[in-house]
Formats: structure tokens, sequence, C-alpha cells
């Protein structure tokens, strides 16, 4: 495997990405966008790399406001302007020597998975799609909170009239006023475990604004191309990724894995090679001339 810069555009900002090439000739073009507020060099890198080893052209890259990616304000979590990125992205594989002749797949992991389900269904240029331990926000079930909403819009005005976006913590070892409350996120994003120099732990507050009213489950009844689904019962909201899962109605097969929790999918070898394994077995499926029995998975393993 070998890597390569690839950049892109989207709305004038330009955009960063790593392009994971395989020994030999690949199989297919792979898409990956990652967790909130992470970077090339974290979960989306670690799925690059790992659909490089098992054949395909896999690229990571920073969402806009992110890493070395372009745009303002820094840090600025939209999942409609990240689901656009997403479809941007496809643009430059399809167009790019290196790739250009491939199919296109997609890989999303947690909250990358919500935004790649919105990608997928406002692009028939994806032909097959897989969530990892999907973040699949359901504001039926889960109503967004007003006072988010409201926060979000202040400082998004504020920004607008002055040019100074308000910005907390992404994480803090005590959780608080942050982006991601959780502790375990603080465990990977706080730490040495997941803290890259390309990686900065701040969350823009205008993100509430368009992160509360982000919905997926619309996108799933939308689905018009095969997916795989990768969850735990120790992951976030398996009970919305069951509900994601019965909405879409393309071809479709779940795999259910142990993990401690959410994180480990993030970085650990077990986890990442069996979603892997799943996510390439689908795309061979799909996407090339080799037909292998089309993948069921049922339960645990």
């Amino acid at each position: 495997m070998r890597t390569e810069r690839f950049t892109f555009t989207n709305d004038g900002d330009e955009l960063v990405g790593v392009l994971h090439l395989p020994e030999g000739e690949p199989l297919a073009a792979v898409v990956t966008s990652g967790p909130l507020t992470s970077v090339k060099e974290q979960a989306a890198g670690a799925y690059a790399r790992a659909m490089a080893e098992r054949g395909f052209a896999a690229l990571a890259f920073d969402h806009r406001t992110f890493g070395e990616s372009q745009g303002q304000p820094r840090q600025f979590e939209n999942p409609f302007g990240k689901a656009q990125d997403i479809r941007r992205a496809v643009t430059a594989l399809l167009t790019d020597e290196r790739t250009r002749e491939l199919p296109v797949a997609a890989v999303g992991v947690c909250a990358g998975a919500g935004y790649m389900a919105r990608a997928v269904a406002d692009d028939p240029r994806i032909r097959a799609f897989a969530g990892v331990a999907g973040y699949y926000s359901d504001t039926a079930d889960a109503p967004p909170s007003p006072e988010a909403i409201a926060r979000g819009r202040a400082a998004e005005q504020v920004w607008r009239d002055t040019g100074v976006a308000e910005m907390i913590p992404a994480v803090a070892p005590d959780g608080g006023d942050v982006g991601m409350p959780l502790r375990e996120a603080y465990e990977y994003y706080g730490t040495s475990r997941g803290a890259v120099p390309n990686y900065t732990n701040g969350f823009a507050v205008q993100s509430f604004a368009y992160t509360s009213e982000f919905d997926t489950i619309e996108a799933a009844a939308r689905l018009a191309v095969p997916y795989v689904m990768v969850h735990s019962e120790h992951a976030l909201a398996p009970a919305f990724a069951r509900k994601f899962y019965a909405t879409v109605p393309s071809p479709k097969s779940e795999l259910w894995l142990e993990s401690v929790g959410q994180i480990d999918f993030y970085d650990d070898p077990r986890l990442i090679d069996a979603a892997a394994d799943a996510a390439a077995r689908l795309f061979r499926s799909v996407l090339t001339r080799e037909q292998p029995e089309t993948p069921r998975f049922d339960g645990h393993r």
C-alpha cells in the first residue's frame, strides 16, 4: 500500500485528503467519512488503510473547517455541509487520473455514517455503502433541543456580524460544556490515543444549530444501493441503528460485533478488520466481476 496527497474543492475551499492505494490495480474507489470533529488521521484514515489493504483505492480527507482543509469558521460541524463535501470528493475521485475509471463506494464511521447516508441518498454515483458504529440521528424519536438550536443560531449571528466564532472544547476530562460530553470521547480525542497533531480540540458553538436538526432516517428511506451495517450493542444508540436499518429499502445486511463501547471501533484492529472485511465483501459483490455469495450476517461475531 502507498499513500498520496489528494485535494479537491467545495465552494471555493480546498479540502485536503490522503489517497490510500493498494499494491495492484484497485478494485474500486472508496470514500470515507469519520466521527464528529475528527480528521483524516483518525478513524477515517484507519478505515481507508484497511480498505486499501483489501484492494481498494480509499480516500480519507479533512472536511471543510477541520484539519488541513480550508473553510470558516473553524471547527464548524455541519452535517449538511459534510454530506456535500462527500459528494465533491466523489466528483474528484471520478475525474482524477488515479481513480476515474473506478466505481465508487462509501464507508462512514460514527457520525460520518449518518453524513454518508445523506450523501449516498442524494448521489447515485455512490454504488454501495457501509456504515460502521453509525450514529443515526432520529429527530422523531429524539427531538432536538430548542435551547441548543437557539444557542447555535445566536452564536452564528454573532459570527456573521463580527467574524468571531464562539468556541468550546470538543472534549474535556470531566465533560461539562463541550461538543462531545462522553468520557469515552475524551479518552480518545483528549489523550495521545487519538489526539494527532492535525486535530484541534474545539467545537464551534453555532454547530448546535445544524447537528441538532440533522436527521438520518429520511436518508435511510431513500437509500437505493446495497448497504451493510456494522454495529454493537455497546456502541452509540443501537436502537437508532436498528430503526435506520429497518427503514432502508435497498438490499442490506448487518453484522453485530462485541465491542467495549463506541470508540474502540476507531482504533481496535479486531473491530476494524471485521468491519472492513464486511465492507469489502459487499463492495466486491456489487462493484466487481467477482460474484461471491451476498453477505448476510446474523447475531454476533
